[in-house]
């Protein structure tokens, strides 16, 4: 079960235990399909509304207040009333109530043909005092109380929204005076009032912002309008959209107008079901059902008009002859909108990103099942909440992150993972542990996932969860999955295939504003064959001082002792790449969110890079305790263990997403990598994965290997290997210094080769005269050895001398290490 329910309040509950203390409950049928007690509003202070049948057959209305936990009586009605919709205002001095007078039948029987079958009455209640008529008319009206300003002590005036089947709205002013102690309305022969809509076939009431969204027909489609209503007492009309949704019903449908279960029960069941969900991020979606053709089949469709497009779905039901709900339930769960229908599917699409498959969630049988929610009228009032309106209860609704887990973990299509990962990082922020869970989840399904990357999608996903908040606008500028071209659908039947089929006709059609790393890769390419004289330019200092300020920035955040050997060493290429990214992503951030200001976007960088080092650091810490490592890593005279190559293989994963990303890597990745790879690789792969690229030499790594290493026959091929394959010429002169850490006849040698055939290329076809070079104390009649001499001294008189200042490499050292190298050959000693 995905989805989990917590009652936060339960009419059987909260309050007939209160009923019966104070010897109302006599007379009630507190059996929890009785229709004697029920739920009439939901008001926006969390304050709910109800209504029970006293003694004598009287009709009382009660308050519960979510937050104080207590129980109110309102007002009572000497009569038995069916009361449809009632409202009080946030001061609680007057009490709107809606009711229906006598059934058709009872007209008929008592001759009451000119007594109004509806009432609408407006109620002083502060003390109960004055009742104020609005409404008598025989077509069915509600009222709603606005709360345009939360927390709001007093005030002198109210505004009262009246509904009524004669397809109208209207708002009534009322204005209210102190006296004795009591408030009462003022004026009250004829209250101002302003006609807010007209011609409406559906109308939904939003409590939390306060808006009022309403469909007028027009020809073969419908018009969505929205009316804001503000603090300062103002209301004007700020959306107006087309549906393409033809509405043959003449009734109309009010949605959060109170909840009147037998007010629904009448309800055809061909009428027009339809739902809006907004979010805090600017999310605005129009979910709709309509009755299918088809039997065993039910459609339904999202309009995400923030993003200019709609989908339609349609489901194959499992059981048709079960009985089910008479339509779809859509539920609101803030970044997801969920359509239900029991004992068949739960379906759960992104707000924000619906046009990928990443973020569309398809669940059945057990896992698509919501346990405590009947067969009956439900409906989202509030952003995770669910009203049952047949026993009365309001839940908190929530995603289950061991549900998702569980489900992650049983996905057995890469779509299914994909959308679980995606949803299960939006959880994240509620709980540690969850996102310690999935990165357990990750380092064990790394080969298992063929069509995406889970390291590359936890690490942005992650990003953009965690950063997106803080700023407006920032989740249409941040990368929110690696996923360029999603290709995992290709053998995909069912659902999965109708729904691959409608993304690939709907074409997104917002600008491309998502930072990527395309020009970034090149820049880093490019620095990084800068030449030693080129790396003293301004433009580089401005960049090593970025990343100076991440890994300030990141120590700040972690001052506790790091279980992973990271973050201890310089890595002049991760450095480089993590200040061109701050460089890149601030300019790209400033010009897009120029009114942000520079000292904001700053931050957002700093944070978002230093996120990233820490998300990697994160993936390894969790990886450490797993597999129960600690630093003897570096202890190179005994075979890794099985645990360390697990630990290499994640790592060699890590280095793969971040490669594919052009992601930086916390300092000392690269030496752990390698210095696990030595412990844990035979010699011909790991000069293999040196090769290409997988293993980078890091100074750190070679001078430990170098110098703890004996030199027996073993480990002197694995310090020559190693020796050979160290660059000639890099920015941080790695080639240069580790070298000099093997003071070996072979590694003497290598370096004298090396710098006799960089001399020899400079010489190229040029003639030298044969001056005489220093010499050793014991001449050496060598007459080859000798040439070799003249020529080198030549040219280094030339100037072509490189390594001297670095490497104290000259003709001497070239003629020295030759005969060390001829007399080991021989079986000689030197001297």
């Amino acid at each position: 079960m995905l989805l989990q329910l917590a009652a936060e309040f339960d009419l059987q509950r909260d309050v007939v235990p209160w009923l019966a203390a104070r010897g109302w409950a006599v007379a009630l049928d507190t059996s929890e399909k009785s229709s004697a007690l029920y739920i009439v509003n939901v008001e926006r202070n969390g304050k709910i509304i109800y209504t029970w049948k006293g003694n004598q057959r009287s009709t009382h209305i009660g308050l519960y207040d979510l937050q104080t936990k207590e129980n109110e009586h309102l007002y009572t009605f000497e009569k038995d009333l069916r009361i449809i919709s009632c409202s009080v205002n946030s001061e609680r001095t007057l009490l709107a109530v809606s009711f229906r007078q006598y059934t058709e039948e009872e007209r008929v029987t008592h001759l009451l043909q000119s007594v109004s079958k509806y009432l609408a009455l407006l109620i002083e209640i502060h003390p109960i005092n004055n009742v104020k008529v609005l409404k008598a008319v025989d077509s069915c009206v509600r009222v709603q109380f606005l709360y345009p300003v939360e927390d709001r002590n007093s005030s002198t005036e109210s505004h009262l929204l009246l509904v009524s089947e004669d397809k109208y709205i209207e708002q009534f002013d009322i204005h209210v005076a102190e006296e004795e102690h009591r408030v009462v309305i003022q004026n009250s022969g004829q209250l101002p009032r302003a006609r807010v809509a007209d011609d409406l076939i559906w109308a939904q009431w939003d409590m939390t912002e306060q808006r009022l969204f309403y469909i007028v027909p027009k020809e073969s489609r419908s018009i969505l309008r929205c009316v804001q209503f503000y603090p300062d007492e103002n209301f004007n009309s700020t959306l107006e959209s087309q549906l393409d949704i033809s509405v043959n019903d003449k009734r109309v449908k009010l949605v959060n107008f109170g909840y009147n279960d037998c007010e629904d029960r009448d309800v055809p069941p061909k009428s027009l079901n339809l739902q809006v969900f907004t979010n805090k991020a600017g999310g605005l979606c129009v979910c709709c059902s309509l009755p299918s053709d088809i039997p065993g089949e039910i459609s339904y469709s999202i309009y995400f008009l923030h993003k200019g497009f709609s989908k339609t779905f349609t489901a194959s039901l499992e059981r048709p002859e079960t009985p089910q709900l008479k339509e779809v339930a859509f539920l609101n769960l803030d970044y997801y909108v969920a359509a239900y229908l029991p004992g068949q599917f739960l379906h759960l699409l992104n707000i924000q990103h619906p046009d990928l498959l990443c973020y569309s969630l398809f669940l059945t049988g057990e896992d698509a099942r919501i346990d405590m929610l009947p067969n009956c009228s439900i409906q989202s009032p509030l952003v995770s909440t669910v009203l049952d309106c047949c026993i009365g209860r309001l839940y908190a609704m929530s995603i289950s992150d061991s549900a998702l887990l569980k489900y992650l973990q049983n996905s057995k299509r890469d779509s299914e993972r994909l959308a679980a990962l995606h949803c299960a990082l939006l959880c994240v922020r509620r709980t540690t542990d969850l996102e310690m869970k999935i990165i357990w989840w990750i380092s064990e399904n790394l080969s298992t996932c063929h069509s995406f990357d889970p390291i590359q999608e936890f690490i942005i996903a992650s990003l953009y969860c965690r950063m997106c908040p803080e700023t407006n606008n920032l989740d249409k500028l941040l990368p929110y999955t690696s996923l360029l071209d999603w290709t995992g659908m290709q053998n995909s039947k069912g659902f999965w295939e109708k729904l691959d089929s409608n993304l690939e006709s709907v074409k997104y059609a917002e600008p491309h504003l998502h930072y990527h790393n395309n020009v970034l890769r090149r820049e880093w390419r490019n620095l990084s064959e800068e030449t030693e004289e080129r790396r003293a330019t301004a433009y580089l200092r401005n960049i090593f001082e970025n990343a100076k300020k991440v890994l300030s920035h990141l120590d700040a955040w972690d001052s506790e002792e790091r279980l992973v050997p990271l973050f201890q060493e310089e890595d002049y290429q991760q450095q480089l790449l993590m200040g061109l990214m701050v460089a890149q992503l601030k300019d790209h951030l400033m010009r897009h969110l120029q009114y942000v200001g520079k000292k904001k976007i700053d931050q957002i960088v700093l944070d978002y890079v230093a996120n990233l080092l820490n998300l990697v650091h994160r993936i390894m810490k969790e990886v450490w305790k797993i597999h129960q490592l600690h630093s003897c890593i570096f202890c190179f005279d005994e075979r890794g263990s099985e645990a360390e190559f697990r630990v290499f293989h994640i790592m060699s994963r890590i280095l793969e997403a971040a490669n594919g990303m052009c992601m930086p890597l916390p300092p000392g990745f690269h030496s752990l990598h390698l210095g696990l790879g030595v412990r844990c690789l035979p010699l011909h792969t790991l000069l293999h994965y040196i090769d290409n690229g997988v293993l980078h030499l890091t100074e750190t790594c070679v001078r430990k290997l170098l110098k703890d290493l004996d030199d027996n026959e073993k480990n002197e091929k694995l310090k020559f290997s190693i020796v050979t394959r160290l660059p000639e010429v890099t920015l941080d002169a790695l080639g240069l210094k580790a070298r000099q850490f093997w003071d070996h006849p072979v590694n003497a040698n290598f370096r004298a080769r090396k710098y006799v055939k960089l001399l020899l290329e400079k010489l190229g076809n040029r003639q030298c005269s044969r001056p005489v070079p220093e010499r050793h104390p014991v001449c050496v009649e060598f007459l080859p050895l000798n040439y070799l001499t003249n020529v080198l001294a030549e040219i280094e008189s030339q100037g072509v001398h490189l390594y001297e200042k670095q490497d104290h490499i000259n003709v001497r050292f070239v003629e020295e290490a030759a005969l060390k190298h001829t007399m080991m050959l021989l079986g000689l000693r030197y001297s």
